[in-house]
């Protein structure tokens, strides 16, 4: 949680010392004065105003407030003395790299206010140098206006740009993650019960091969057997690990749905390129799982996938004309379709089942879930 008196932008860089080259201007306006005593006070000013300025990048807390004070004083005295109005400018562009909201539209109401009576008092007095000089006073007065929120708002956008990326990447290490869990999970229920009854059966073997020879050889063909069997399901995870496209899944599904002498129809294209492989492979998953429940339950006589990318979405709708679905309150208690809405809200998606005259599945994926592919596939 950001601390009260975290109010500064840390990382201004070298841009607030660019200001110092401007510097020189301000004595040109002094040393047209005919008194001595005001060249001096204005030089002294002008020196205080650069070192509260360097302290007000540097400090922290209250110290901010007081150099900025400071500044505020400066600058409205070297408007009425001398007519220059430009210290505004600097106090304008420093207020909008303060991050605390109260803090910031604090000094800015006050500034702005300070700045605009300051000016009206100048042309009250009839000052000769502002009024010189009306068209870069009114330009200073729309800095004054403009400068600290533009300020603001751009330094908010990067903080938010900022954690938006520490977001991506916490997110990219949970996806890593999970998905290394799953691969254990999977690696654990694949091979760990038929590695145990390998064990156990070479162990049987072993103990019959000269009590009962016979029977140790039908141990071993199970043994080969059941190593056969996990070899194929390793092979069938791994091919699932490597991610599957959404175009490929379609002319799989399309032969299902043939194959069940349903009528299959495209809409939109399946080639997607701004959703990343883990989201696509979690979306093939369902359309598939989708499918495999119209051949199974619905007895319609088409089905129809409808693909609606937007800017920020995807849309894909399995539509069929079957019987519909009675109860939709307990159709999500079905393992099939828990475990689709359980894998689109791994990837921030959502499902939505509609059920009239027929029924429509309506998956909903972010296109902005970027995951670099090579991980996403791991």
């Amino acid at each position: 949680m950001q601390k009260w008196y975290q109010i500064l932008h840390k990382n201004t860089g070298l841009s607030p010392y660019v200001w110092v080259v401007f510097y020189i201007l301000p004595f040109y306006f002094i040393f047209r004065s005919s008194s001595t005593l005001e060249v001096v006070s204005g030089i002294v000013m002008i020196l205080v105003f650069f070192v509260c300025y360097v302290f007000s990048f540097l400090s922290k807390g209250w110290l901010i407030y007081f150099w900025t004070s400071v500044q505020i004083i400066i600058s409205i005295t070297m408007t009425l003395l001398f007519g220059y109005v430009y210290f505004s400018l600097f106090l304008a562009f420093f207020i909008g790299n303060i991050q605390n909201k109260v803090g910031f539209y604090t000094l800015y109401s006050i500034h702005l206010v300070s700045t605009v009576v300051t000016i009206n008092l100048g042309f009250i007095m009839k000052n000769a140098q502002m009024i010189n000089q009306l068209p870069f006073v009114l330009v200073s007065m729309i800095a004054v206006i403009l400068l600290p929120v533009t300020t603001y708002n751009r330094n908010k956008r990067e903080k938010l740009e900022g954690q938006l990326e520490d977001a991506n990447k916490r997110i990219s290490e949970l996806v890593k993650l999970e998905e290394r869990q799953r691969i254990a999970r999977d690696l654990h229920d694949t091979l760990g019960q038929k590695l145990s009854l390998i064990g156990l059966k070479c162990d049987l073997a072993g103990k019959l091969i000269s009590k009962d020879p016979d029977r140790a050889k039908v141990e071993i063909n199970e043994v080969r057997q059941t190593a056969r069997i996990a070899l194929k399901e390793v092979r069938e995870m791994v091919t699932q690990m490597r991610g599957t496209r959404l175009e490929e899944e379609m002319f799989r599904i399309k032969q299902i749905l043939e194959a069940a002498q349903i009528d299959f129809q495209l809409e939109g294209d399946p080639n997607l390129t701004k959703t990343s492989l883990m989201t696509e492979t979690v979306l093939s998953m369902c359309i598939k799982e989708a499918a495999t429940n119209v051949v199974k339950h619905s007895s319609a006589s088409a089905c129809s996938v409808v693909i609606e990318p937007s800017r920020t979405d995807l849309v894909v709708k399995v539509k069929d004309d079957g019987i519909g679905i009675a109860d939709e309150g307990a159709c999500y208690r079905g393992n099939g379709l828990r475990g689709m809405r359980e894998r689109l809200e791994f990837v921030n998606g959502s499902m939505e089942i509609v059920s009239d005259g027929g029924t429509t599945i309506v998956l909903r994926v972010p296109n902005v879930f970027k995951q670099p592919e090579k991980e996403a596939g791991i």
